[in-house]
């Protein structure tokens, strides 16, 4: 009987955490293409020095709305959604197990049923820690995302582009780079990510829970208050790390390109952006990231939450 029972809950708690994984990717899903068009426009314009590199052009200062213009004016719509696909796929590893590692932790290791007041401290090892492993894992999809934005900035600018489709970048890339070249910018990229995640995912939670305490019921209200919060404190903590992995990745070339790499490494290019550009260019596109990551995160947020009521999930 007793075996019966441990089976049974056991059972129950794979099947909370699948369904948490399922509907965690699905509202991803959700807020990235509705909000997808402003990531390609903060790509470009971290982009910049390398576009300045290939056209040798004289450019006005970079905006967002001038970047924007630009795509719509020398490409056309559909460049705002190039990429979209490996984005998606890469919210069924990222999105799932970072929010999987994050409520296991928050659980498992800090027993946060038992304390009642989740500390924020404790909030932000388990965004760290879940934010990093879950980019590791994803790395390769984020890759293959920015080489497709960069795509049709090389186009535009009479440069061959390197990759006509998703699949494309991953074959060459593999033949060129072997297994491991698919994880090319790992480190700022899980830097990023740790960052991004420390401050989202534990931000929203204390604000969520700290807004509950106070009075305020656990609904859509809550809830926006709480996701504009972490958007903002994902945007501040995470556009340099965004910068400097952005930088690294797109430097990555096929073999048959005879170019070198910019940068060394992280710590090379965060020097040198530093050093040339200025400390405020590690903030360039920090204007479309939180433009991007505040409804991303209202998106996401309640479309998740909603989507836990629906199917008898207590809330996050």
């Amino acid at each position: 009987m007793d075996v019966d029972e441990h089976q049974m809950n056991s059972s129950l708690t794979m099947r909370a955490i699948g369904s948490k994984y399922v509907l965690s990717c699905c509202a991803s899903f959700v807020a990235e293409s509705v909000t997808y068009p402003l990531d390609v426009i903060k790509t470009r314009l971290q982009m910049l020095p390398n576009r300045m590199e290939i056209t040798k052009s004289d450019l006005q200062p970079p905006t967002m709305l001038r970047t924007t213009w630009h795509i719509l004016k020398s490409e056309n719509f559909r460049s705002l959604f190039s990429g979209l696909t490996p984005a998606i796929y890469r919210h069924l590893i990222y999105t799932g197990f970072r929010m999987g590692i994050y409520e296991t932790m928050r659980f498992a290791i800090f027993d946060k049923e038992k304390q009642k007041i989740f500390p924020i401290w404790q909030s932000a090892i388990c965004g760290l820690v879940s934010g990093a492993v879950a980019q590791f894992l994803a790395s390769p999809t984020d890759l293959i995302k920015v080489q497709m934005q960069a795509k049709r900035l090389r186009k535009s600018d009479n440069v061959q582009p390197r990759f006509p489709n998703s699949y494309h970048v991953f074959v060459v890339l593999y033949k060129s780079n072997g297994f491991t070249g698919l994880w090319t910018g790992w480190l700022p990229n899980t830097q990023r990510a740790a960052l991004l995640n420390m401050a989202d995912l534990a931000t929203y939670d204390f604000t969520k829970h700290w807004l509950i305490a106070k009075g305020c019921l656990d609904n859509y209200y809550t809830h926006f208050i709480a996701s504009l919060v972490s958007g903002m404190a994902a945007a501040v903590i995470s556009t340099p790390a965004d910068v400097v992995k952005t930088r690294i990745m797109v430097q990555l070339r096929s073999s048959d390109e005879k170019l070198t790499h910019q940068y060394k490494g992280s710590y090379d290019c965060l020097k040198r952006i530093c050093r040339e550009e200025g400390f405020f260019a590690l903030y360039k596109g920090f204007v479309p990231s939180y433009v991007r990551s505040a409804p991303w995160s209202l998106v996401f947020w309640i479309t998740y939450e909603r989507m836990r009521q629906i199917f008898d999930i207590s809330g996050f």
